[in-house]
């Protein structure tokens, strides 16, 4: 996760800024601790969100894709008692997640991690490499992400890589561990929804910040769902399974429209186990000479850096928009996110989605709702008493 932005901030306001542009409550952030912060403009749309790390009294790390320069353009907005830098690829990130992490960062360390407590942070070292160990779970099981100087990126992973052989340590790919996040429900920018960077409103901010290349990067689109006008794929935090971060105790941007959107709530997220056999119909479909074939299933899903929605129907209506479809090898099924309807939202409940784009070939797929995330949490387990 090096690629991350990051964007460092220190003085008396490193603080207050956050809190006038994040949905969250600040009222207890303590040293050592991690947030999951969001940021939305004045319409309650995500502009970006990523985690951000209190490292002293006065200062502060934030790492995040998109959230990064929407913070940077905001801080700059205003005469903030701090001072931020970008530090960009001056730090490397790398995670090591699933049930054997504990075991695999105490053997590289060479010291218990078990007083970190989820979403809290220390520094470790691995031989002279000093590094903050931050405890999270992207996998939806115990993991840890490591945060450290880029000249000593590649002793720190090979390290853990070498330990990790007795614990059957693997490298992920950028596809298969965009599957994590389905499993247990991560939702992600350009990914399963677009941020609110093109109304007239962000204008300035998007030109200032963004090349006409990246902005149609993060624009990308495709699947069977059509729309009038990119917004539709804009997401709230309401929308995302974010509504517990959101607290009104201070003022934020888009906190008027957040407010509304958490009393008149119209959609969620949950999770779509697509039909074994109607999958298997599309894959079938590849060797019938008869016909023309359905628009071939990437595996374990489709190529990053685009927003693959469909429409998921209920009696022909359109009830909501299903992305980042995927094979889990755990669950042994076709899985998406979908943001749903709430009507439609009862585990158990049965929707249609439609593959393949319009105008060509498409197959009705019968999907099941379940809960998101789909994997039992086990992110918070008391490592303790392991």
């Amino acid at each position: 996760w090096t690629p991350l932005q990051k964007m460092h901030v220190k003085g008396p306001d490193a603080i207050p800024f956050f809190a006038s542009i994040a949905v969250n409550s600040f009222a207890k952030f303590d040293i050592g601790q991690a947030k999951h912060v969001i940021f939305c403009n004045n319409a309650a749309k995500i502009m970006g969100e990523g985690v951000l790390m209190r490292l002293a009294d006065e200062e502060v790390l934030f790492t995040s894709g998109p959230g990064v320069p929407w913070a940077d353009y905001c801080f700059k907005k205003a005469d903030w008692n701090a001072e931020a830098e970008l530090i960009g690829d001056r730090q490397f990130i790398l995670q090591v997640q699933g049930p054997s992490s504990l075991d695999v960062m105490e053997r590289a360390t060479g010291e218990s991690l078990r007083d970190i407590r989820f979403m809290r942070f220390r520094e470790s070292r691995i031989g002279d490499a000093a590094f903050q160990v931050l405890r999270q779970g992207m996998a939806g099981e115990v993991g840890y992400e490591l945060h450290g100087p880029i000249d000593q990126a590649r002793k720190v992973f090979s390290a853990i890589w070498d330990i990790g052989q007795e614990f059957g340590i693997r490298r992920l790919g950028g596809r298969t561990k965009q599957v994590n996040h389905v499993e247990a429900c991560f939702p992600t920018p350009s990914i399963d929804y677009v941020p609110a960077l093109y109304g007239k409103s962000e204008v300035e901010y998007a030109t200032t910040y963004f090349s006409t290349n990246a902005l149609e990067v993060y624009r990308t689109t495709d699947g069977s769902y059509e729309y009038n006008d990119i917004s539709e794929l804009y997401r709230t935090p309401v929308e995302l399974g974010w509504g517990k971060n959101v607290k009104f105790d201070h003022n934020f941007i888009g906190r008027a429209a957040l407010e509304t959107e958490v009393k008149e709530a119209r959609r969620k997220l949950v999770t779509l186990v697509w039909n074994a056999e109607d999958v298997a119909e599309i894959y079938a479909s590849l060797f019938d000479k008869q016909a023309t074939p359905y628009l071939y299933m990437e595996m374990p899903r489709g190529n990053l850096g685009c927003v693959f929605a469909d429409k998921v129907l209920c009696d022909e209506d359109i009830v909501g928009v299903s992305t980042s479809r995927c094979y889990s090898y755990y669950f042994r099924e076709m899985l998406s996110l979908c943001v749903l309807d709430l009507e439609h939202c009862n585990p158990g409940s049965q929707v249609t989605v439609v593959w393949g784009r319009p105008g060509q070939s498409q197959k009705s797929v019968r999907a099941t709702v379940a809960s998101a995330p789909y994997k039992t949490d086990n992110r918070r387990v008391d490592v303790s008493k392991l």
